[in-house]
């Protein structure tokens, strides 16, 4: 640690500390200049699918993207690069993940061709689409496939495919979201352009780096240094005034501010809502508000993508209680080492949220089915630190062929289809291989914290600092505290938040602090918090707050 630390020499001792412990060794990694992104060139047949792409500018593209934000962003981001870079005929489809299901599937193909496109490009999909390449290969439009995620043991047939995460792939950020695959596809476009003679096509995508940056944040991929790069860079242009409307809409909408706004605020307040019109509706409501330029425009589609969000929020609500009442019903010494959960009333579109959820109170692996028709189930799963659940899945499906029908994804998260009649088998058989794989997994749920802080450091200034050294996210996680402290005041607030005034156990002022999804018990006397420390705006006015991730009751005290 010494040595590092004498590395980031020159960097605040509180950070430097902070950022060693997430295993940065340099200060140069701590630039987060445009110049510090790994080359484009770098990107395995990244020259081969711009040729592609620009050979077919003067023919119909047709972009097909993912229900989700960073298939939304990847979607938005294509389109607008295209049309800025002077390309006549490029749109978009998005399967309607009820109808058609996930990514380019045969079924999708032939919608694409009924409009008779020239090429095919898919963003955040098409590595596992083997039929639906191979149908459109039958038709004789060519496919470029833009993906992020792991791909099988068989590629599709396509003319091109750019894939950080391909076998024997060099490049050195694998954890590129579907929007930065998207990107780096945009960005050799406009190099290539430009070295033509087009002038000031080589700058076009840098301007929607605010796209990438939500994609990113949203699809809750490693925030590795490459990452961090394209989120901050997003994140100026938001807080300099140069955001789509649709973003600066949608952070209105939200209560964020955009000339503060932080990757918290693209994960849990932009994101959702976009979010919420592929799990209930249609993506493209999320789209459209991204690629309007009218800001009248983007406020009324953030609207509706507000309330769809509150409609998604209520259904949630009611498939979360029925699954903690199953888990709960099983008792903690019953729960398998992967949790299964299922009713057929839920929503296939919330079951990830759900899977999440679940996760947070069993503290294992959770896979939560919902019914995708008379006889299959669609089910989403969601991690923990140290259990790859793509991995998982292919192994069951390794000792169990015709178990899973189709699976793909993340680490952290993926989604799979089965026989509704195999759901039983499936709960036996994830359990023993999760136990076979991972036999050291850690189910206790303990939270990590940076240490504890002094109550001097209980104040805006240094809560200022810690937002403005992010951006935070997965793999690279905000500072979280510990510390003990007295309960002063506490009430309910919104649907289910504890808020707080604490008074740290060294003395000092009083300290706001909020517990999201936390309201039910009264604490009386002496609690140990884990939190962040963040900083809240009221009424123009901002103030430190904990935000709380756990509340224990000390010795003495009640809960």
């Amino acid at each position: 640690m010494k040595s590092v630390l004498e590395n980031l020499a020159g960097v605040d001792p509180v950070h430097a500390r902070l950022f060693a412990m997430r295993g940065l060794t340099t200060a140069e990694e701590l630039d987060y200049s445009l110049a510090r992104l790994a080359p484009v060139s770098a990107l395995e047949n990244i020259d081969e699918a711009a040729r592609l792409v620009i050979a077919k500018r003067d023919d119909r593209i047709t972009v097909v993207g993912d229900f989700d934000v960073d298939g939304a962003t990847s979607t938005a981001l294509v389109l607008r690069c295209l049309r800025e870079f002077g390309f006549k005929d490029v749109e978009y489809l998005v399967p309607n993940r009820f109808e058609y299901g996930y990514g380019l599937t045969p079924e999708i193909v032939e919608v694409a061709a009924r409009r008779s496109p020239q090429l095919l490009i898919t963003v955040d999909n098409g590595v596992s689409s083997i039929a639906g390449v191979a149908r459109a290969n039958e038709l004789g439009i060519p496919v470029l496939v833009t993906d992020h995620h792991l791909p099988g043991n068989e590629l599709p047939a396509a003319a091109v495919i750019v894939n950080p995460n391909l076998v024997g792939s060099q490049f050195p950020s694998r954890n590129l979201a579907g929007v930065g695959v998207a990107f780096y596809l945009m960005a050799r476009v406009g190099r290539m352009l430009e070295d033509a003679g087009q002038r000031g096509a080589a700058k076009v995508p840098a301007r929607y780096l605010d796209l990438v940056a939500l994609g990113t944040v949203a699809d809750v991929v490693p925030l590795d240094h490459n990452n961090r790069v394209l989120v901050q860079q997003g994140l100026m242009r938001m807080r300099g005034g140069q955001a789509v409307p649709g973003i600066e809409a949608l952070l209105k909408q939200s209560g964020r501010s955009l000339s503060r706004c932080v990757s918290a605020d693209l994960g849990f307040a932009v994101g959702p809502r976009i979010n919420a019109a592929g799990r209930l509706e249609d993506i493209s409501i999320g789209i459209e508000c991204l690629l309007t330029d009218s800001a009248d425009t983007a406020n009324e589609y953030a609207r509706i993508l507000n309330q769809i969000n509150g409609e998604r929020r209520d259904i949630e609500a009611t498939m979360r209680e029925q699954a903690f009442r199953y888990v709960d019903t099983l008792g903690e010494q019953r729960w398998p080492s992967c949790v299964c959960v299922y009713d057929s009333s839920w929503h296939q579109g919330v079951v990830g949220l759900i899977a999440a959820r679940v996760k947070e109170r069993c503290h294992r692996p959770v896979i939560a089915f919902a019914r995708e028709d008379e006889h299959r189930l669609k089910g989403s799963g969601r991690s923990i630190a140290g259990v790859h659940i793509r991995d998982l899945l292919e192994a069951i499906s390794t000792v169990k062929p015709d178990l899973i029908e189709k699976f793909g994804g993340h680490a952290m998260a993926a989604g799979l289809t089965i026989a509704e009649s195999a759901l039983d088998e499936f709960k036996r058989v994830a359990a023993q291989q999760m136990l076979r794989l991972y036999p050291g997994a850690d189910f206790s749920g303990a939270i990590v914290t940076d240490g504890a802080l002094p109550q001097s450091a209980l104040n805006l200034g240094f809560a200022r600092s810690l937002r403005d050294a992010g951006p935070w996210g997965s793999a690279f996680p905000e500072p979280m505290w510990s510390g003990d402290f007295d309960v002063v005041e506490q009430r309910t607030v919104g649907e289910n938040h504890l808020k707080l005034r604490v008074r740290s156990a060294d003395g000092g002022s009083i300290v706001d602090a909020i517990a999201f999804n936390q309201a039910g018990p009264v604490y009386r006397g002496m609690v140990q918090l884990a939190y962040t420390l963040d900083v809240n705006e009221f009424r123009g006015v901002e103030n430190p707050q904990l935000v709380v991730e756990q509340i224990t009751p000390l010795r003495g005290s009640s809960a």
